[in-house]
């Protein structure tokens, strides 16, 4: 457990984790509040972009007659295995990042 506080009050793990409990709500309240943890942007930023991307693609697959079931189906699974993956991750305090989205998400932190 981090014993680290998030500007908000809350230990930085347990932001995080937020982050990812709530996939768009959690972001966006973390990436207006938080001014000192770059754990908790980074996390933040991640799961915007990873659950956006997951989500779009979700949307893509509906419109794609015959298999386009079947692809959500595989959508939506991957969609929760990353969402518990970094559950876990986060709330243990680890900087883990996912491919493209965490590399996406560490230079637009570098930005902030």
């Amino acid at each position: 457990m981090s014993s680290f506080k998030s500007s908000t009050g809350l230990p930085e793990n347990i932001a995080a984790a937020v982050c990812y409990f709530f996939p768009f709500v959690g972001p966006v309240v973390f990436l207006a509040l938080e001014k000192r943890s770059r754990f908790v942007l980074f996390h933040a930023l991640q799961s915007l972009i990873a659950f956006g991307v997951l989500m779009v693609a979700h949307v893509i697959s509906g419109f794609i007659p015959l298999i386009g079931g079947f692809i959500g189906a595989i959508l939506s699974l991957l969609a929760f295995s990353v969402w518990l993956l970094m559950l876990f991750h986060s709330l243990s305090g680890r900087w883990y990042k996912l491919p493209w989205a965490g590399d996406l998400a560490e230079s637009q932190l570098l930005q902030l």
